[in-house]
C-alpha cells in the first residue's frame, strides 16, 4: 500500500505557502509521521529542501499526477505533535504568517544536540578480576590493564567512569575493549539531563492559604470541574470557565495560588505550563517551584546552552517532567495531557513576539487550551487593560486578592516628590531631599534600599554646550549614551565610538553628558553614601550567564545595602529587608509616543513600589517626577488600579484604541529613504481602495487610517522606517486590509525589492 505525505516546504514565500504532496518510499515507511522533518526534492530542478510533514495518508490527491519521493527523514529531532501542528495552523490564519514560520515557532528545538551520556564500567566478578590483576600487575606489556583493574578493585564498589579511565588513568579504548571481551568488566550507559538551575530536587508541604487565596483556588477549580464535564459530554467549555484573571496586589501571594492549582491539576494526571517573563525568570523564582515540586520541573530560558535547552525539552516530551517553566516559547512544550497554562505578570510586553508570527502569548495560550481541553490562568498586580476589559465584560472570570499574604506585611506608603520644586531649591542632584533623608534613615536602621531608573548607562545623551550638537549613532536616528569607560554606545545597534574631545560641529571642547543612567546614578550614590555597599543590575552588569542571579542572590543575602537597576529589579522579586524604593525619574516612560505609554508607566511604578515592605518592616516608596499631576502617576502613588482603569478605558473608547477597537500596524523598512516613502504611498493607496471596496459591500464600522509617516525612530541600523496605522471596529475588516496590503506587496515586489513590508494585527511595540 502506498503512503503519501503533505509537506510544508521550508520556503518563506507566500506564493508557495501551501502543502505539497510527496510519496513515502518503502524504506521510509514507519518513520514518516505528522510533525516529522524531512528532505524533499522541490521545483523543476529538484533542489533538495527541508520540510515538515503535516499529514500522512494512504489516499492520493488525484490532482497530483506523479508525486515525488521524500528523500530522507531526520531522526535526530523530535516531531511536532498533532496539537502543535493545529496550533501552527491557527497562528497562520490569525497572524497572516506563512505555515513554515508558524511551524518553526511551535518547534522550540530546531537543531539536534548530542545527548550527554554517562558511561561506567563495573567488575563482573571481583574474585576473578583480582586473580587476573595479581597475575599481570608486574608485567610491562599489561600495565594498562593492570592499572584499570587495580583502580576498579580499589574503588569500593568495583566501578569506574569512562572519564576517569580515559582522563586520569590514560586507559585507551582498545584496552577497555579487551577487558570487555574477556568478560572481566561490563559497560553501562545512562543519559544525563543537564540541570540548568543547578538546584537539587527537594519537596516540602503546602503553604497554608489565607481565605482570599483559598476562595480563588476553589472558584477556579470549580470552573475546572465544570469544564471537564462539558468536554466529557462532547461540548465546548465557555470562555469564563476556561480563562481566569487573578488580579492581586503586589505581595498578595499569587504564586501560592498558582502552586495549589498546579498541585490539583497534576493530581489528576495532567500537565502544566507556567509562563514567566524572561526578565523575571531568576533562580529565586525557580527555587520556589523546585521546593514544592522537585524534579518534576523542566525549565526553559534564553540563557540556557543548546544542550541544556534540548535536555529540558526532551525531559518534558518523555514524560520525565510534568511542569514546564519558561518565557513565551515554553508555551510550545510537547505535552500530550496539558491541563493548565499559567501566565504570570500577564501584562508584560515580553509576551508579544516581534518577529513573524507576531503572536501574543495570552491569545496563543487560550487557543492551545481549547485544543487540549485545558484551563488558562492570567496573573498580575497590574493587569493589561485588554485582559481586565475582557474580565469586566464577562469574557474571562475575575478573581481578586486585595491584601498581602505575609503576616504583618502591608502595602507601602507612597510619597510623590515634585522635581520642579527641587530645582527651585537649587537641588540639581537626581536624588531629591526627601529621598536622601529617607535613605539616611533606612541605612541607619540596617534596612535595604532599591533605586529604580529605567535607563542604563552613564548619561542619557551627549551634547555640545556651545552649539547644542547632539552625538547620534551613525546607523540609527537615536542619541548615543556615554558609559563610565568613556565610550559612546548605541543601545539599538550596539555600535561604539570614543568620546570626542571637541565638538565636530563647532570645535568647542565643552562637551558633556545630559540626563541620568544607572551607571551615573551608581557613581553618585557611592560618592554621597560612601559607607553603603552598592550593587547595580542592568544589561551591562548582567550580560553573561548566571550574572543576574549572582547579583540578586548577593542582595537577597544582605551583602549589599542599595540595589540600583532598570526594569530588571522590579519584576517579581521578593526581598524581605527592603523598606525603601526610590523611583528616580518616573517620567521616562510617559512620553514614548505610544497610546500605551500611560498604561506602561502605571504598571512600572506600581510594580516597582511593590518591592517595598514585603517583610515585617514597613515600606516606603518615593516617586520623583516633573509631572506629579499625570493620572498614571497619581493612581500609581495611590496604588489604585481600578481608578486608573476607569480613566484610561474612557480615553481608549474616545480615541478608538485597543482593547475597545482593533488596530493594524504596517511597517515599511528600507535602506533607501526614498524607496521606503514610495512604498508607503503605494500601500496607502492600496488601503484606500480596500476600504472603498468594504464600504461598497456594506461595511459600516469605523475605519481610520493614519500615515504613512516617519516612525518615531526613523532610522535603525541604517534602515529607514515608515509606519501606517489603521483603526477598525472589526477584526475581520482589519484582516482584510492586512491581506490586501500583503497581496499588493507581493505584486509589486519588483518595485520594492529592497523594502521590507510587515503587518501586525496586535501591535504592542509601536514604531
Amino acid at each position: 500500500m502506498e503512503i503519501f505525505a503533505d509537506v510544508v516546504v521550508d520556503i518563506n514565500i507566500k506564493s508557495v505557502d501551501r502543502v505539497f504532496l510527496y510519496r513515502v518510499p518503502e524504506h521510509l515507511k514507519g518513520r514518516v509521521a505528522a510533525g516529522s522533518r524531512v528532505t524533499v526534492p522541490f521545483g523543476k530542478g529538484n533542489r533538495e529542501l527541508g520540510g515538515i510533514v503535516v499529514a500522512v495518508s494512504d489516499q492520493k490527491d488525484e490532482s497530483v499526477a506523479a508525486p515525488k519521493d521524500i528523500l530522507s527523514v531526520s531522526g535526530d529531532l523530535p516531531p511536532a505533535s498533532a496539537q502543535l501542528i493545529r496550533l501552527a495552523g491557527w497562528m497562520r490564519s490569525r497572524y497572516g504568517c506563512t505555515m513554515v514560520q508558524a511551524l518553526k515557532t511551535v518547534m522550540p528545538v530546531r537543531k539536534p544536540v548530542k545527548e550527554r551520556v554517562q558511561v561506567n564500567y563495573y567488575l563482573t566478578d571481583e574474585a576473578a578480576a583480582r586473580q587476573v590483576y595479581e597475575k599481570i600487575k608486574g608485567s610491562k606489556r599489561e600495565r594498562a590493564r593492570a592499572r584499570m583493574l587495580g583502580a576498579m578493585l580499589d574503588s569500593g564498589d568495583g566501578s569506574i567512569s569512562r572519564e576517569t579511565a580515559a582522563g586520569i588513568l590514560r586507559i585507551s579504548s582498545s584496552t577497555i575493549r579487551s577487558l570487555l571481551s574477556a568478560g572481566l568488566i561490563r559497560e553501562e550507559s545512562r543519559q544525563i539531563v543537564r540541570n540548568p538551575s543547578g538546584l537539587l530536587p527537594s519537596r516540602w508541604g503546602r503553604v497554608q492559604l489565607n481565605p482570599e487565596q483559598t476562595e480563588a483556588v476553589d472558584q477556579i477549580m470549580a470552573s475546572w470541574d465544570r469544564m471537564q464535564e462539558t468536554v466529557r459530554q462532547g461540548g465546548r467549555a465557555s470562555s469564563r470557565d476556561m480563562v481566569h484573571l487573578l488580579y492581586g496586589v503586589t505581595g498578595s501571594g499569587k504564586t501560592e495560588v498558582y502552586m495549589e492549582l498546579m498541585d490539583r491539576v497534576l493530581s489528576q494526571g495532567r500537565q502544566v505550563i507556567m509562563l514567566i517573563p524572561e526578565i523575571s525568570l531568576t533562580l529565586q523564582t525557580v527555587t520556589r517551584f523546585y521546593e514544592r515540586f522537585g524534579d518534576r520541573i523542566a525549565v526553559m530560558n534564553s540563557r540556557l546552552s543548546a544542550g541544556e535547552r534540548y535536555d529540558q525539552y526532551m525531559k518534558a516530551r518523555r514524560g520525565q517532567a510534568s511542569i514546564m517553566i519558561g518565557p513565551r516559547s515554553a508555551l510550545f512544550t510537547s505535552f500530550e495531557d496539558l491541563g493548565l497554562i499559567i501566565i504570570d505578570e500577564e501584562h508584560e510586553p515580553a509576551y508579544k513576539s516581534e518577529s513573524s508570527p507576531k503572536y501574543l502569548a495570552r491569545d496563543a495560550a487560550i487557543q492551545r487550551a481549547k485544543l487540549a481541553g485545558a484551563m488558562v490562568v492570567l496573573g498580575s498586580a497590574t493587569p493589561s487593560l485588554s485582559s481586565y476589559y475582557k474580565a469586566r465584560t464577562g469574557a474571562y472570570s475575575l478573581h481578586r486578592l486585595t491584601t498581602r499574604a505575609r503576616q504583618g506585611s502591608l502595602l507601602p506608603g507612597v510619597d510623590v516628590v515634585d522635581l520642579r520644586e527641587e530645582f527651585k531649591r537649587k537641588n540639581m542632584s537626581p536624588i531629591s531631599g526627601p529621598l536622601r533623608e529617607a535613605m539616611d534613615q533606612c541605612l541607619a536602621q540596617g534596612s535595604q534600599i532599591m533605586l529604580f531608573i529605567n535607563r542604563r548607562g552613564f548619561a542619557g545623551f551627549v551634547s555640545c554646550r556651545s552649539c547644542g550638537y547632539v552625538f547620534k549613532c551613525r546607523h540609527c536616528d537615536v542619541s548615543m549614551t556615554i558609559h563610565g569607560d568613556g565610550i559612546l554606545r548605541c543601545h539599538y545597534c550596539g555600535s561604539e565610538q570614543r568620546m570626542p574631545k571637541v565638538c565636530p560641529s563647532c570645535g568647542s571642547p565643552y562637551i558633556a553628558g545630559f540626563g541620568m543612567g544607572t551607571e551615573k546614578l551608581e557613581t553618585l550614590v557611592k560618592k554621597e553614601f560612601p559607607k553603603a555597599r552598592v550593587l547595580r543590575l542592568d544589561r551591562d552588569t548582567a550580560s553573561g550567564k548566571g550574572e543576574m542571579d549572582a547579583i540578586l542572590e548577593k542582595f537577597s543575602e544582605g551583602q549589599a545595602d542599595i540595589l540600583i537597576g532598570t526594569q530588571m529589579i522590579v519584576k517579581g522579586h521578593d526581598f524581605n529587608r527592603v523598606s525603601l524604593v526610590g523611583i528616580i525619574a518616573a517620567d521616562l516612560s510617559m512620553f514614548s509616543g505610544s497610546y500605551l505609554s500611560s498604561e506602561r508607566t502605571f504598571q512600572l511604578l506600581t510594580q516597582a513600589a511593590g518591592r517595598a515592605g514585603r517583610g515585617s518592616r514597613p515600606g516606603r516608596v518615593i516617586i520623583q517626577t516633573y509631572r506629579p499631576d499625570e493620572a498614571c502617576i497619581r493612581f500609581a502613588a495611590a496604588q489604585d488600579y481600578e481608578a486608573f482603569y476607569e480613566q484610561e478605558i474612557r480615553f481608549r473608547q474616545a480615541m478608538h484604541y485597543p482593547p475597545v477597537s482593533q488596530m493594524l500596524m504596517i511597517s515599511i523598512e528600507s535602506r533607501s529613504d526614498q524607496e521606503a516613502a514610495q512604498a508607503g504611498a503605494g500601500i496607502r493607496g492600496c488601503i484606500d481602495r480596500e476600504i472603498k471596496r468594504q464600504r461598497e459591500d456594506g461595511e459600516q464600522g469605523l475605519i481610520q487610517v493614519m500615515g504613512p509617516s516617519r516612525a518615531g525612530i526613523r532610522k535603525v541600523r541604517d534602515i529607514y522606517r515608515y509606519v501606517i496605522y489603521v483603526k477598525n471596529d472589526s477584526r475581520q475588516s482589519a484582516f482584510s486590509i492586512k491581506n490586501a496590503v500583503e497581496a499588493f506587496a507581493d505584486r509589486r515586489s519588483g518595485d520594492f525589492r529592497h523594502t521590507y513590508i510587515g503587518t501586525d494585527l496586535d501591535p504592542y511595540q509601536l514604531f
